[in-house]
């Protein structure tokens, strides 16, 4: 006789991970032992400080917040919703509860035995992976806790426990090392002798204080930069980058890709002042994760043609969809993404400069604009950038512009072949409205903020998103603090109106809750998640941060989280707008993916519930704050 409860607790399981890498029978196993729970809105799952039961949960309906406490007072770290893991983590650990967990809403939660899942998934290395990946990453929810990274910040697992290297790169612990007297030759046999790649040099306390590598006998030996006979002080990378045994693969990750390095020194206490644990390598990386974006990284640095190029980045998206997958933070794919993004770009510039004749005449800066600009371009889109030459007189403007925009045209063709296609609007650094001078460039932004007409504020709208990406960053904090300065002084009319056009897109919800899609020919009953979702929150996030005369924040979601320490009285909602901003963009992002377009339209009639109810719940911030837009720039009212 079927068991009808089991196969509807099965068939919703299933659209889920872990749940959806069990075979049907397995899984049905697990369904058939799952406990249905009930909750009112207040009513505590578990405790901080609880033991841990026999029991992880799945919210089937409703959500579920995750709370802490701190000086007295609740701080939401996560909502779980339709979906979501929680409450696996201390299970699995043996230890007790670090968070509350209490209905934020009516709710219904699966309660999975821990015991039956253990029993089926034993050899199941899809899963394991699964596991291994959100240990690493300190997340579970499949789609809308997009940095849950916090969420565990303050938590580190038992070093002794086979499942803390879940949550931990695993490095290794036997490190050969030598002392700063040895010469190049002793080193360079004693790597031989152990087969390894590098050496770490320690002081008399066993404190790491250089390392030696196979590249720098290659790069300083065997060019006869350095006699053999010389020391390893005189060629070792120093200082060391240093951190403690608990770094988890991301943070490994990051660091490797920010510092251009293939290891990290393990020490007692993280710093370089205390004794050597250990080494972690981008191998130890590899075998962790199954991916590394350095070695890709290097492959970027190394390219000597624009095929090369588009090659490297069309596996960043084989790397982004497996992030994706996997359930990695939104925030960390930003980063390593837009690292990636970068690194083409310089890479880039740097052949078109081989390309032309002479080198630069003056100082110059390449600026990205737009979702790149903000670092939150994970799919390819149309290009965006432009270049600020250093002042010269007028005699050699011309001369000096049109040596600029000569490369600029090898730099935005290169780029179009990899597959950033050119802008339609012309908003590149080959067009010489894009290209000029420190100066012009200051009087340009001077005459949008005195006189900000339609085409001004879209103008400046993008470009106030601008990010350093190559050539003299001094002259991008020049402007930017320039930008700053003067806004501050004489922009009150240029804010109403940026806020005006801020408010363009209303909340993407009608008055019966029903997402709001468009009517034209071209896409109609398709919702627009970029200009509806998306658009009002970076729109939102960019007055309200120019408005404080910060700097050196493009990042909306950054943006929203910076807003918040600025707000303490508007922290709960700029936080969720953060939230929300990383939720569409994920969901933009496997949208694309999926059907391999930039993911802008999606179609509502062909989302699950459990969809419709993500994306409705990231809809209630956007009003919100355009709310505060209103009263704050004096705008009238929301439709």
């Amino acid at each position: 006789m079927k068991n009808s409860i089991a196969e509807r607790v099965h068939d919703f399981l299933k659209k889920f991970p872990p749940f959806d890498l069990l075979s049907a029978n397995n899984l049905l196993e697990v369904s058939s032992q799952v406990s249905i729970l009930y909750f009112e809105k207040g009513d505590t799952i578990y405790r901080k400080n609880d033991n841990f039961n026999d029991y992880f949960y799945v919210v089937r309906n409703g959500a579920i917040g995750l709370f802490r406490t701190e000086k007295d007072q609740r701080v939401t770290v996560d909502i779980c919703d339709g979906g979501d893991i929680f409450g696996l983590r201390s299970l699995i650990l043996k230890e007790n509860y670090i968070l509350d967990a209490i209905a934020n809403e009516e709710s219904i939660v699966y309660g999975i035995p821990i015991k039956v899942f253990e029993s089926v998934t034993e050899n199941n290395q899809k899963v394991n992976n699964y596991l291994i990946t959100s240990f690493a990453s300190n997340t579970f929810d499949p789609y809308s806790t997009q940095d849950s990274g916090s969420v565990f910040e303050d938590y580190i697992g038992s070093a002794d426990q086979n499942i803390a290297n879940l949550q931990t790169a695993i490095f290794t612990k036997n490190t050969i090392t030598c002392a700063v007297d040895y010469t190049i030759q002793e080193a360079a046999i004693i790597m031989s002798e152990h087969k390894i790649g590098c050496l770490v040099i320690v002081n008399d306390l066993k404190f790491p204080i250089g390392i030696i590598t196979n590249s720098d006998i290659k790069n300083k030996i065997a060019t006869g930069k350095f006699p053999i006979t010389a020391h390893v002080k005189d060629v070792m990378s120093s200082p060391v980058i240093t951190f403690d045994k608990c770094i988890t693969v991301a943070e490994a990750q990051l660091q490797m890709i920010k510092n251009t390095i293939g290891y990290l020194c393990i020490t007692k206490d993280g710093t370089p002042n205390s004794k050597l644990k250990g080494i972690l390598t981008q191998h130890d990386i590899v075998v962790s994760i199954g991916n590394n974006p350095s070695v890709l990284l290097k492959e970027i640095k190394r390219a000597k043609k624009t095929k090369t190029l588009r090659t490297a980045r069309n596996k960043a998206n084989m790397l982004l969809k497996g992030y994706l997958e996997q359930n990695i933070p939104i925030s960390h794919i930003l980063k390593i993404i837009s690292e990636i993004n970068d690194a083409v770009t310089i890479r880039v510039i740097e052949l078109s400069l081989q390309k032309m004749i002479e080198p630069p005449p003056v100082r110059f800066t390449w600026l990205a604009l737009g979702s790149q600009g903000r670092k939150e371009q994970l799919l390819f889109t149309d290009q965006d950038n432009a270049l600020i030459f250093e002042d010269v007189g007028e005699a050699k403007f011309k001369e000096t512009q049109q040596y600029f925009l000569t490369l600029s045209k090898l730099v935005t063709k290169s780029l179009h072949k990899i597959g950033y296609s050119y802008c339609p609007a012309e908003m590149m650094a080959s067009n010489p409205a894009w290209c000029n001078t420190l100066g012009a460039w200051k009087k340009q932004f001077e005459l949008w903020i005195l006189n900000p007409d339609e085409k001004a504020i879209l103008l400046s709208s993008i470009f106030f998103d601008f990010n350093y990406v190559y050539g003299d960053q001094s002259m991008a904090n020049n402007l930017s603090e320039h930008i700053s300065n003067y806004s501050s002084k004489n922009g009150s009319n240029f804010f109403q109106l940026l806020g005006k056009d801020a408010l363009k897109s209303p909340p993407p919800l009608g008055f019966f809750r029903q997402i709001l899609v468009d009517q034209d020919d071209e896409h109609k009953d398709l919702f627009n998640i970029k200009n509806r979702g998306l658009m009002p929150l970076i729109d939102a996030a960019r007055i309200l941060i120019l408005s404080k005369q910060v700097e050196g924040v493009s990042n909306t979601a950054s943006r929203f989280e910076k807003l918040a320490q600025l707000e303490p009285n508007n922290k709960e909602l700029f936080n969720s707008c953060s939230y929300a901003f990383k939720a569409l963009l994920k969901f933009k992002t496997k949208q694309g993916l999926l059907r391999n377009n930039s993911g802008q339209f999606i179609e509502p009639a062909n989302l699950s519930k459990e969809d419709k109810m993500k994306l409705k719940r990231c809809f209630k911030p956007i009003r919100e704050v355009q709310e505060i837009l209103i009263l704050r720039f004096r705008l009238g009212k929301l439709a």
